[in-house]
Parts: structure tokens; sequence; C-alpha cells
């Protein structure tokens, strides 16, 4: 080996997360293009251990088509071995003969550790091995140290260091969906259902999942319930709950929970506390592994590819002797964090659970699962709390406008149910601005919404049309006889601008002096004061799942697939699918089409499938370019490419805006409608009107004054002058390109 060339070995531990094989396909092709070599570290610690095949060079092909896999295609194994010093001897050594003092570790807190203790062991190692003649004076100096960049992979959501954790996401997915399902059948025979999650040491699964489902009670271990009949309390929700209308019950146990004793609850032990107090039928369902299995959704395929560079790129970076690191995400922004403190935090959350401080087990987690928390309590309630007497009650309007967005149903049911309980009159606004054109208001009370959460499309019903002219007086008149106090404008471009508009004509109209605030719920992701808005992640994994079943059927036929997708003139949607699905090419308005980019595309497609390629995948956002269409695009590629390839077009529509929205966007929708009902009662009973934007920036809720929206919006095409997304465009250049010629390479095609 050449000392100049340096190599960097991947490898994924303990249990599989979904998006473990982006990481690694990520991880390698980021190796090769920087000019250094990746090696491929099979079935974990024991294949570190046992060495030999186990550790051999990966080539740019070899991790071609791996990305929409579940699992890990390098493997994962448990290694007793590995935990005795004898067994980290054998694996340095191991390590040292094929070149290797850089790693990048894909796995949980446990893997991680046995990274961390081989960086400390690793000079003492080394030297053990050199006095033994195991290797050479050359060799001990060449690998001073070991570099360790870990990647968190872990369906639990259990530690420190990155909002969310690899596969956590997929886990989501999976949850999620076979709750709806059993919702289905519960509320068919009014039956109860005890739902067991994956978490044992952590709650995430268990919490997320029953806020995006609208489950009726909740289990987790960091939060134990907090009164010794227990019991006694959740039937009488339950029961209450049916009293009300409710035709199901609905209970998620974390595997992990248990009472503030510290003895466990079992989903057995609640199933026969529902049979018994309740004297109703009762069914468990135990989801286990299938937790972990599957296609990782869009979001994890993401993290894992932007995790897996950055990955590369600071150990690259790095001076020898640097202390291990853990790349995450906070918000939209990759960070790196020391191993060391991830380890202590992670188990400074165990041993205050494992104490009994689960206040402080809590405050460890942070403030999003925190605060979250909260807000499970409150919507689980069979009925508000009463208002007290001679409270203020305020009247709040809730309105969805432009497209329709999954996730619509989800936060308008958590505003009406988090204002009601605490006492306002909450009323709902038929058909978006023209229903409030129309004096279409109606009051919504607790169970009007019961049901929504896991329901896509809008029942308020939604609309494009922007008022004009003498429709702001109707607007105004109407206001005013309904009394109304404060708008939840929940919706897309079309009501940002109504809303301005109301803002900007207070002088004209009294009635308009009332604070508004606009949640953002548009596929597009093209809204002002928000890094994603509500509906994006549904949309982008509804054209990952076609993608997905595209590409199968073209491997088949030796075939090119340009792919249309929504996005207006913002270029979200396709350029997060292309690097979801590994398309080799993207256009977007943001950077345009010219007819020397289309001759470049066909001109790389025709040289791939003469070296045996066997799909082409090009993505294409509806408004790339007026000229370029997608099926003059279509036309071009199948006249270019003669026998070579034929080629199809698949323009994907309105797809994009239904279905049940996903996981990310239901807890999005509620964590934001949460926020919109704080902020209206606040300026409501402080005498103020204000109106605000509200979004998720940098991985918190921030406010945007509605009179910023011409200083940071193109309003001409409707998407923010500013889009963090566009730094990933690098990325997925970088990893799409054609496979390098070079020494490495062990395949030709995909």
């Amino acid at each position: 080996m050449e000392n100049n060339i340096k190599r960097i070995g991947v490898f994924t531990s303990g249990g599989d997360a979904q998006g473990m094989n982006a990481a690694v396909r990520s991880v390698v092709r980021t190796t090769l293009d920087r000019g250094a070599e990746a090696y491929a570290i099979y079935e974990g610690y024991q294949g570190m251990v046992d060495g030999g095949r186990n550790m051999r060079p990966m080539g740019w092909n070899e991790v071609g088509g791996i990305l929409q896999q579940g699992g890990t295609i390098i493997g994962s194994a448990r290694c007793a071995e590995f935990r005795e010093r004898p067994g980290r001897l054998r694996a340095v050594a191991n390590l040292l003969t094929s070149g290797i003092d850089k790693l990048v570790c894909i796995g949980g807190d446990g893997s991680l550790t046995g990274a961390y203790k081989l960086y400390e062991e690793w000079p003492g190692l080394v030297e053990e091995l050199l006095q033994t003649g195991v290797i050479s004076q050359e060799m001990a100096d060449a690998h001073p140290s070991l570099a360790v960049a870990g990647i968190i992979g872990s369906i639990d959501n259990d530690m420190y260091g990155s909002d969310m954790t690899t596969g956590a996401d997929t886990a989501l997915h999976r949850i999620v969906e076979a709750v709806d399902a059993i919702t289905s059948t519960a509320a068919s025979h009014q039956r109860s259902f005890v739902i067991e999650v994956m978490g044992r040491r952590c709650g995430y699964l268990a919490l997320m999942s029953a806020l995006a489902t609208g489950a009726d009670w909740v289990l987790i271990p960091e939060a134990p319930p907090n009164l010794d009949d227990w019991e006694a309390k959740m039937c009488d929700v339950l029961a209450r709950g049916r009293e009300n209308g409710r035709r199901d019950s609905i209970v998620i146990v974390a595997e992990g929970a248990q009472d503030r004793y510290g003895s466990p609850i079992t989903s057995q032990y609640v199933k026969e506390v529902l049979e018994e107090r309740l004297g109703e039928d009762a069914r468990i369902t135990v989801l286990g592994h299938v937790q972990r299995g599957g296609a990782p959704s869009a979001f994890d395929r993401n993290l894992a590819t932007q995790l897996g560079v950055r990955a590369v790129e600071e150990l690259l970076a790095d001076e020898p002797g640097t202390e291990p690191f853990v790349m995450g995400i906070q918000g939209n922004k990759i960070t790196r964090t020391p191993l060391a403190t991830c380890l202590q935090q992670t188990q400074a959350v165990a041993e205050a659970v494992h104490a009994g401080q689960y206040e402080r087990a809590m405050e460890l987690r942070g403030r999003s699962f925190r605060k979250s928390f909260r807000t499970l309590r409150t919507l689980v309630r069979a009925l508000p709390h009463d208002p007290t007497p001679g409270q203020r009650r305020a009247r709040i309007a809730v309105l969805n406008a432009g497209g329709p967005a999954p996730g619509m149903n989800t936060a308008v049911r958590a505003a009406v149910r988090l204002g009601t309980d605490k006492g306002h009159i909450m009323m709902g606004i038929n058909r978006g601005f023209r229903g409030l054109i129309r004096g279409e208001i109606k009051e919504l009370n607790w169970m009007d919404v019961a049901g929504l959460a896991p329901r896509g499309g809008s029942e308020l019903g939604t609309n494009r049309t922007a008022p004009e002219g003498g429709e702001w007086y109707a607007i105004a008149r109407n206001l005013e006889e309904h009394q109304v106090e404060g708008i939840l404008m929940i919706g897309g471009w079309t009501g940002y601008k109504a809303v301005y508009e109301m803002h900007r004509l207070r002088e004209n109209y009294p009635a308009f002096q009332i604070p508004m605030i606009c949640l953002p719920a548009t596929i597009n992701n093209n809204l002002l004061g928000s890094e994603l808005s509500v509906g994006a992640d549904t949309a982008l994994n509804s054209i990952v799942d076609a993608v997905d079943k595209i590409k199968q059927s073209a491997v088949a036929s030796r075939r090119t697939f340009v792919v249309e997708v929504m996005g207006h003139y913002c270029g979200y949607l396709a350029l997060m699918s292309a690097l979801a699905t590994g398309a080799e090419r993207v256009y977007i308005h943001e950077e345009g089409v010219t007819l020397k980019d289309l001759v470049e595309d066909v001109n790389q497609l025709i040289t791939g499938f003469k070296r045996g390629k066997r799909v082409g995948l090009m993505i294409r956002n509806e408004h790339a370019n007026d000229i370029y269409s997608t099926d003059f695009m279509r036309a071009l590629f199948e006249e270019e490419g003669g026998d070579l390839f034929d080629v199809r077009q698949a323009i994907l529509g309105h797809m994009q805006q239904g279905g049940n929205p996903t996981p990310y966007d239901r807890i999005l929708a509620t964590r934001l409608a949460s926020d919109c009902v704080e902020y209206l009662e606040e300026q409501i009973l402080n005498g103020r009107a204000e109106s605000a934007y509200i979004g998720l920036v940098g991985g918190e809720f921030r406010l945007t004054a509605v009179e910023d929206l011409p200083r940071l919006m193109d309003s001409e095409r409707a998407r923010p002058k500013s889009q963090w997304w566009m730094d990933l465009r690098p990325i997925a250049r970088t990893l799409a390109q054609p496979a390098p010629r070079s020494r490495l390479e062990t395949h030709e095609t995909e």
C-alpha cells in the first residue's frame, strides 16, 4: 500500500436499523471520491476479530442499488470475543494488516462504546503487537493512533448527539401503519388494543407513535404513572372516552415501561387490567422486529447519506490522535459531538430511570421530548377541562388554505383540542378563504375532531382562492359577526399572501386588527420562516415509493425513466427524492436546464449502458424549464439512446398530495399547532394584535413577522429567496456520478 493513500474501514454493529445501507453507500463513495480507499468490515466486530475475507476493499458499484434496502449488506453480529482484551488485540492486528486506522462505526451506544474502547487501547495494543513480533516497527510507526467517526444506527432514538438516529423515522412508519390498521378493526368491534413497541430504555417510539396516531394512553420508561392506582386513572379515561362516542381504545406500551417503583408494566398486564376493570374484550399486538424491517423512509435515507459524507470528510481532515466523534443532526444541520460526551449523556438517562429520578430523565431527554409528552397528556383526555369561573375565553378561528397537504387534519385536531382544553372557543372555517368570504364559520368541539390525526386531505376543506376587491369587506364583516379574536391559518402560499394582505389592510378594516398566525402546510416546502412544511415529508415518501417501483421495472428492460415531480418553482421535492433514490440527474428551476446539460446527460447515459448499466433515472421538477419539458427530455433520450436503452416518462401528479400523513408530518403538525394556540392565546389575553409565520428553523420553532414577506420571498416564483436544502446539491451530484475507473472497481454495473 502507498503510504500517502488513506484507508477508511466502515462496519455496522449491534441491532440493524433502516438506513444503514444508505450510510455504507455514502461512506464508500465519498471515500473513493476524495481519493482514499474504502474497506468494508463484514459482520461487525466479529469480522474485525476474525479478519481475512471479512475485511476487504469496496468499489463504487458494489454499493449501487442498496439505498432502498433494509438491514445491512455487510452484516452485523454480536461478538463476545471483542469485549475481552485478547479479542481487541486480534482486531487491531487485522486492522493494521489491512492498513486501516480510520473507522466509521454505524451502530448504537453499545457498538460505539466498543469503538471508543478500541481508540483508548490502540497505542497499548499496537505496542504489544510490536513486542510480540506480530507487526513491524514500520507498521507501528505508520499507524500510531485510531480515528473513529460514529453514526448512530438505532430505531429507538435513544442516544445523545442527534435529534434523530438512523432508523427511528422508519420504525415510526412501521408502528403508525400498524396502529392505523388496528384502529379500523378495533372501531368495528368496539374493542381495546394494547400495542407493544420497542424501546427498552427509551420511550421515544411509544410517545411519538401515540402522538401521531391519536392513541388513548401511553406508557413509557421515563415518565411512569405517578399514582399508585394508575390503572384506575387509565380505565376511567378510556371509559369516559367510550361514553362520549369513541368506538375503540388504543393503549401503546413501550417494552421498557415500568411503574414509579421500577416494576415492569407489561402489555399482558395492561390487557388483563382492561378486561377486568372495563369488562370488555382486549387484544395484544406485539410489533417486534417488524419495526426494524423493510425499506428505509426518505428521511432515513437522506439522513444516513448526509451523515456518511460528513463522517468521511471529518476523518480525512482531522489530525492524528483526534478524539472519536459522532455525526448527528440538530434541526437540519449536521453536527459533530465528541463520542465520550454522547456516551456519558446517554448513560445518564439510563441511570436516572434506574434510580427513579424521572424528572431528571425527562430533562435529559430534551425540551422537545418533554413538550410532546405534555401535549399528549392533553390530547388523550376523554373531554377537555371545564373553563374556570370568570375565565377570559378567546374566540379563535381555524382554516386551511392553498393546496391540500397531508397533515392539515392533524394540525386542526391538535389546535382545536388544545385550545378547547385551555377554555377557549374554537371555530372552523369551511373551504378556506372562500368560506370566510361567505361566512361559513361554525364552532368545533372536542369530539368534532376525533379521528382526524391519521387522515389525509382537509376535512375543513381548502382551495387556492385569494381574496380581492370587495371580498375583503365581506371577510371583515364575517369576522365581526362571529366575534373572531384570532386566526390560525394552516396552509400554503395562498394563505400566507392572504394573511399578509389582511395585515396590510388593517387601517381600512378594524376587524383585521387581531392576531393571526400561519402554520406552514404545503407539499412544495416553499414557505418563508420554516425549513420544513407539513405535508412535504409525506409527498417525498410518496415519490420515493413510486420511484422504487419504477426502478424495479426499469432494471428488467434496460430502461431510463424521466420522472416529473411537483414543487411548482421550488426544487425541494425533486432534489430530496433524487438524493433518496440515487437518481443520476435532477433538474430544478433554481439551477435551470440548458441544451448543453442535456447533451452531457445523454452521453453519460450512453456510456453507462455500454458498460452494462441496466437502469437510468432522471428526476425533473415540474417547472424546471418551460421549453425542455418532460416529454421533450424523454424524446431526446429515446432518440439518442438508439438500441442501447428505451425511455419512459412518469408524471406522478396529484398522488403526491394524497395519502395519510407520515409520522413526521403528524408530529410536526401537532407541535406547530400547540405553539400556534399558545401564541394566539398570549396575544389575545394581553390585548396585542401581532401576526406571524411560524416555522421550524435549526431545530427550534421560531416566529417571522408577517410584514417580512416581501423581503424574504421571491413572490413571482413563490419560493424563499434563501433555501437551506440547496446546500445538499453537491452531495447528490457526487454520489450519483458514474463509477470512476480505479483499481478498486470490482463491478461494471449497478
